[in-house]
């Protein structure tokens, strides 16, 4: 058992609601497992947690607009601060917070716009660079966790000032269910999975795929995610039998459905369903603009360039073809590990 160490954790919603959430509820559980006393910070919990977990929950505000729900919300976490004992606790932030000593980046910084010359005049964009630029740069943050390297560089471009306070990537971890998955393939299926479909790419996955058709006229596309009416223009000159739109799906049935995983988003901070994809033993083809791009190599898939789609439709069937595929091996309890030696450097900086 590792070295016990006490962190407060800032959410404003606790629990699987979305993908950030998700891995602040996986992090922290994790945590306890091991024995690390946490408290989480929140508006409010949506999911039960191990039992030791302490929950402070706030109370929602007005959630629109979102930037000053955001400054609402940081108002209201300093003043729980101030008023609990936070002596040899470690406070790490997953928002953009005024008190914390850690924080972790989940998504791009807001420099990664497209910009007009009329951005000053915002007061949106305004109060978020410099929510933003707190959050990162302010004297008691000690340290920036990013999500991947990805943001990493972006979060050093964006802050030079701030470089030596980020760490190494902090990867979500996979659930050992997608390990233990059984596929039911039939050979031929590719996957797309996000509801996001115009930033994860779906457009350039339908062209890669129809062209892929000409060769292999059993490939099949199933789309999980988006509403099947919101997406169906992009296959009115298909033959049915070879998509199928069936809105939200639960990951792991998706991923024993298929044996190609699909991915070329135009921005993805990460890509939590591709490291799922490789846990359950299915093969990806992925954007470069994925996060999680460094990780993938020719035994787990490909990572490719949008510009031009042909690379995409020449590789389908090489991808697809992958047999014992490497394994990231991405756990939540090797990402708590990583943050009990983070918290342990600055219990000891407190010591010193």
């Amino acid at each position: 058992m590792p070295e016990i160490t006490s962190s407060i954790h800032i959410v404003r919603r606790y629990g699987h609601v979305g993908g950030m959430e998700r891995y602040v509820w996986e992090l922290t559980n994790a945590l306890a497992k091991q024995g690390q006393a946490v408290k989480i910070i929140c508006e409010k919990q949506f999911d039960d947690a191990h039992p030791s977990i302490e929950i402070i929950e706030l109370g929602t505000v007005r959630q629109k607009p979102r930037w000053l729900a955001m400054l609402r919300f940081s108002n209201r976490v300093s003043q729980c601060i101030n008023e609990i004992d936070t002596k040899n606790w470690v406070i790490h932030s997953h928002e953009r917070t005024a008190c914390h000593h850690v924080t972790t980046f989940h998504g791009p910084p807001i420099g990664d716009r497209k910009k007009s010359w009329l951005d000053y005049l915002s007061p949106r964009l305004q109060t978020w660079s410099y929510l933003e630029r707190r959050e990162i740069c302010a004297d008691q943050v000690q340290y920036v966790l990013p999500n991947s390297l990805l943001i990493s560089e972006q979060l050093a471009a964006f802050y030079p000032q701030a470089k030596h306070k980020l760490c190494e990537p902090a990867y979500p971890g996979v659930d050992p269910s997608f390990y233990n998955l059984t596929s039911t393939s039939d050979g031929n299926t590719i996957g797309f999975i996000g509801r996001e479909w115009k930033r994860k790419g779906l457009d350039i996955a339908v062209q890669a795929i129809e062209h892929s058709r000409q060769q292999n006229p059993k490939l099949k596309l199933l789309v999980a995610g988006p509403s099947p009416d919101e997406i169906a223009h992009l296959f009115v000159n298909w033959p049915k039998n070879n998509y199928e739109l069936i809105g939200w799906a639960k990951t792991e049935e998706v991923l024993a459905r298929i044996d190609l995983l699909l991915h070329p988003a135009r921005k993805e901070p990460f890509g939590m369903v591709i490291a799922e994809a490789n846990g359950a033993g299915v093969p990806v083809l992925i954007s470069e603009n994925c996060g999680i791009a460094p990780l993938i190599d020719k035994d787990m898939g490909l990572a490719l360039p949008i510009d031009i789609v042909k690379p995409w439709t020449e590789n389908i069937s090489v991808v697809m073809s992958l047999k014992k595929l490497k394994k990231l091996k991405l756990t939540w309890g090797s990402l708590a590990l990583q943050h009990i030696n983070l918290y342990q450097k600055i219990v000891k900086s407190y010591d010193g």
